[in-house]
């Protein structure tokens, strides 16, 4: 079999066995986000255990549970016998992952987790396997055949609990009301981080770099202004002081080639009214959504008396590293 078509096959066998553990899917689930929603808001964390394979896929679903609000560790099972079970706290709850349900490393420390006051929730393809047996609540991981062409490496198995640990994160985290503004206190550095903390007010060009004038000057005394800001725009303002029209590089280019007296005509004839702009309180990434949908070099912030207070350059947001 050729490679292209060999990764196929892999992709649908792989694909079929994640068919058939959402049709086993059943209330088990829900008991088990229940039980761990309880234990977070008691403060408890989430213990995972597993070994080979498994054991890695459990070091993903802790980072994940974890970084979505819900405190998780990973145990090993070998060094847990060696004194690392004093990570386990009455409240905590554990989720043992085996897909045989067999393992005997795993087995070996299921009486010293019950020694602490703890619920267990397996992931495993065999329910009446003895880690089953012994848990509090089952999640059925059992799937058609693995990857291998010789049906034994983990291949099937292991992508069903990592979907299923996915699954779980993702139910918790609805079931505690989890927010984006929460997703970010977690994720303060990296794209993420910046993409959900930056406000427009953080990333605007302000004060001598914001190009601001009445409607009542002149298109000469506008391109001044322009030019000691160093902007492509300038937005104009009406007597009040809000935010009345912009006039743009563009325009003046367009309006020249119409215009012999361009220059001395004030900018209440040749601005464009109503422009597009965005709050100083917006999130930074609401600013590149406008960008990405509109044919926009510069965007203008107003605050919420619709005052023009900063300004928004699109070749700012590269350097931001937002984009």
């Amino acid at each position: 079999m050729k490679p292209l078509a060999h990764a196929r096959k892999v992709f649908d066998i792989e694909i079929a066995a994640l068919k058939a553990v959402r049709g086993q899917l059943d209330g088990a689930f829900a008991d088990a986000v229940e039980v761990i929603v309880q234990a977070v808001k008691r403060r408890g964390k989430i213990v995972i255990v597993g070994i080979g394979k498994s054991g890695n896929v459990g070091q993903k679903i802790a980072a994940t549970l974890t970084s979505t609000g819900s405190t998780s560790v990973v145990l090993n099972s070998v060094d847990a016998l060696h004194g690392d079970v004093g990570v386990v706290n009455d409240g905590d709850v554990i989720i043992a992952l085996s897909y045989s349900g067999e393992s005997e490393e795993l087995l070996n420390l299921l009486p010293a987790l019950k020694r602490f006051s703890v619920q267990i929730i397996s992931f495993t393809g065999n329910l009446k396997s003895s880690l089953a047996r012994h848990s509090d609540l089952s999640l059925n991981v059992k799937v058609p055949k693995e990857a291998c062409p010789f049906n034994l490496a983990p291949t099937s198995s292991t992508t069903a609990m990592l979907v299923m640990g996915d699954a779980l994160a993702m139910a918790v985290l609805q079931a505690r009301g989890f927010k984006q503004s929460d997703f970010a206190r977690y994720h303060p550095s990296g794209a993420i981080g910046r993409a959900l903390l930056l406000r427009v007010g953080d990333i605007m060009r302000t004060g001598e770099r914001n190009a601001v004038a009445g409607s009542n000057l002149t298109v000469k005394e506008a391109l001044l202004v322009m030019t000691r800001a160093k902007s492509g725009s300038l937005a104009i303002v009406d007597a009040r002081g809000k935010l009345a029209g912009v006039f743009t590089d563009g325009d003046f280019r367009r309006h020249m080639a119409s215009d012999e007296n361009l220059l001395a005509q004030p900018l209440n004839r040749v601005m464009t009214p109503k422009p597009i702009c965005i709050r100083d309180d917006a999130l930074a990434v609401e600013a590149l959504k406008i960008f990405n949908e509109r044919n926009i070099d510069d965007l203008i912030v107003v605050n919420a008396r619709r005052e023009p207070v900063g300004l928004v350059d699109s070749q700012d947001l590269p350097k931001l590293k937002i984009v």
